[in-house]
């Protein structure tokens, strides 16, 4: 892959774990779960149709298909925590995330759908997450691909950069476009 297209694929660069994990860095990552959805809706509201089916990279997803795909992502991952809060260890669902961004409620809906759930789904996600003692954050649930254990406050950190991420696909495209 080239740089050029790494940089696409990586705008905000690939998740590495926060050390040290500690309550400042959660409560940071919380804060970016919380606000996700205003931020999102605020740079996708003035795009056209065509836009929203510009891929933000050579032969990746649409602007559309993105967003729709943090809803699906998202959904899942409130899932995996509530399993992790109310199980021992479970070991979680993967789903095909690739295969999801090619159906047509992702490739054709309008995204104030997925904008709508993404707005109900981020503030319980997210009073959820502050009503947890540290100890909660620390159980885990096993991702059978990955073979390992990822803890929820990790997982708290994971999905803040996959808020950013995303968003920053959003906005790097805007700009190279020069959407504004």
């Amino acid at each position: 892959m080239s740089v050029a297209i790494y940089q696409l694929k990586y705008p905000i660069g690939p998740f590495t774990k926060p050390e040290p994990l500690d309550g400042r860095v959660v409560a940071s990552a919380i804060d970016t779960i919380a606000s996700f959805p205003t931020k999102l809706r605020l740079a996708v509201a003035t795009l056209t149709s065509e836009q929203l089916d510009t891929p933000y990279r050579p032969e990746g997803w649409t602007v559309r298909q993105v967003v729709h795909h943090c809803a699906d992502s998202h959904m899942n991952s409130f899932i995996r925590f509530k399993l992790a809060l109310t199980e021992d260890a479970p070991i979680i669902k993967p789903y095909y995330e690739d295969r999801w961004a090619e159906l047509a409620d992702t490739k054709a809906l309008d995204i104030t759908y997925s904008l709508i759930l993404l707005d109900g789904l981020h503030a319980r996600w997210a009073a959820l997450l502050r009503s947890l003692e540290p100890t909660a954050l620390k159980r885990v649930f096993i991702h059978p691909e990955q073979g390992k254990q990822l803890a929820l406050d990790e997982a708290t950190a994971l999905y803040a950069w996959h808020c950013e991420h995303h968003l920053a696909h959003i906005t790097t495209l805007k700009d190279s476009k020069n959407w504004t």
